[in-house]
């Protein structure tokens, strides 16, 4: 994937949240069009919807400030989706398998049945 401007905005930002979030380790991640993927890692008492939360609140103001700013393209609604899909990853094996899965996400765009013309790309 070769990110624009909006992408670059959002991997500043999903990089910045373990500066928001002490505890917080983040492994692969890819961000694709219309959505993202990334491993999370979190130490015992930081909730996953918090750190989310935050993140999509961030983005979202950003994203809105760039299209005021520099041109890029409106959003109907919301700039992501109302909940995210979590998995708990309980082992080294399916930790290596999510990693390929997400380094290899960018060879299937093509064939992503959640792509969405109208929506923005980052």
């Amino acid at each position: 994937m070769q990110l624009n401007a909006a992408g670059l905005m959002v991997a500043d930002q999903w990089q910045g949240i373990v500066e928001r979030f002490p505890g917080v380790e983040l492994d692969e991640y890819v961000i694709m069009p219309n959505h993202l993927h990334g491993i999370v890692m979190l130490s015992s008492g930081i909730s996953l919807s918090r750190v989310i939360r935050a993140f999509k609140s961030i983005t979202t103001h950003e994203y809105i400030s760039g299209v005021k700013q520099n041109g890029w393209r409106e959003f109907p609604g919301r700039l992501w989706q109302r909940n995210y899909w979590n998995r708990v990853i309980r082992s080294e094996c399916e930790l290596a398998l999510i990693r390929e899965y997400i380094r290899n996400n960018p060879l299937k765009w093509e064939l992503d049945k959640l792509y969405v013309a109208a929506e923005p790309e980052l």
